[in-house]
């Protein structure tokens, strides 16, 4: 078992726990709060379980039905949980406007043990800001969108855990039940904003769209680095797939540039870029130089003016005149 599947089982595991708890403490003692926080973790332990799936799923090789792999079955799933949590928050939010429209219309509602409340979304939040540290760790250094999306839920619950204790001690002291559905639908709302924030992550590469501009700007600093033994490059498109990058652009050289030479080039740059940013797969079209319009303009005595066609004709001619 590989670190992404391990700590996505980690997530399972915890998720689980939790959920059971704060549903049984919730019904037991009556507070909508810790009942909606428990659904938010019922959301997160289906989240994990989809993560799991997907990573496993993600890290299979290509095949003859997908020749690109099973990267994007990351980004399906992180979407999937957006959805997933985005339905959750709207749940939480009419339960909380009955709670407390029935303590407003002096129903006989009441929060009861409040000591266990406290204990366990304590304990919640500190569960659960261990497990998705570890889990964005994990994520960052595999470029896992799927882990990525796991832990921003889990670290969304460990805020509203936060607020579930804040207002359980609030209504310990004072005594205001409905200080306990406010807490609720601030939980929601707070679980709205990370669904928004998650589905544009997730979908985005679903679409096919470029990579962020500081990863441009690498791809375009190595080909810098190399500048001098190429004419210019174009038609630069990037996408990504899961935790896998992909690159293609046209390549332009000089015309008399030998084939070996152009591919040795070709790999060096796909070395160096693949370095910087893990798990790219680069295409490289390869032209020559009078593609981009007429043929370079010779001067007299047979010279190209163009010191790059001239210099990888030299180099050919000199090739020839060993044979």
């Amino acid at each position: 078992m590989n670190e992404k599947t391990q700590v996505a089982s980690l997530s399972v595991a915890s998720n689980t726990f939790l959920t059971l708890a704060k549903v049984v403490i919730g019904l037991l003692g009556g507070s909508i709060s810790i009942l909606s926080d428990g659904i938010h973790s019922g959301i997160d332990l289906i989240a994990a379980l989809i993560a799991l799936f997907a990573v496993k799923q993600s890290e299979k090789p290509a095949d003859s039905d997908h020749a690109y792999g099973h990267g994007k079955i990351e980004n399906v799933s992180g979407t999937i949980e957006a959805v997933l949590i985005f339905v959750a928050a709207i749940m939480i939010i009419v339960e909380a406007v009955q709670k407390a429209s029935d303590i407003l219309a002096g129903s006989d509602t009441a929060v009861e043990n409040l000591e266990i409340g406290l204990l366990i979304m304590g304990s919640s939040a500190l569960i659960n800001f261990y497990v998705s540290s570890k889990l964005m760790k994990v994520a960052k250094q595999t470029d896992s969108i799927a882990l990525e999306a796991d832990s921003l839920h889990l670290r969304t619950d460990v805020y509203t855990s936060l607020g579930v204790f804040c207002g359980l001690l609030l209504i310990k002291i004072t005594g205001w039940l409905i200080l306990d559905p406010i807490v609720a639908i601030g939980v929601a709302l707070l679980i709205i904003k990370a669904s928004f924030a998650l589905t544009r992550e997730a979908f985005a590469p679903l679409v096919d769209v470029s990579l962020p501009e500081q990863e441009l700007e690498i791809i375009n600093e190595v080909l810098k680095l190399h500048e001098d033994e190429f004419v210019e490059f174009h038609k630069l498109r990037t996408r990504r797939a899961g935790s896998e990058r992909h690159v293609d652009l046209h390549l332009v050289v000089a015309k008399y540039t030998p084939v070996v030479e152009v591919h040795d080039l070709c790999d060096r740059i796909e070395a160096e870029i693949n370095q910087k940013l893990q798990g790219t797969h680069i295409l490289i079209h390869v032209e020559p130089c009078n593609s981009l319009g007429a043929e370079c303009p010779v001067e007299d005595g047979g010279n190209l003016r163009c010191e790059s066609c001239q210099r990888s004709k030299d180099q050919v001619h000199s090739l020839d005149s060993r044979e």
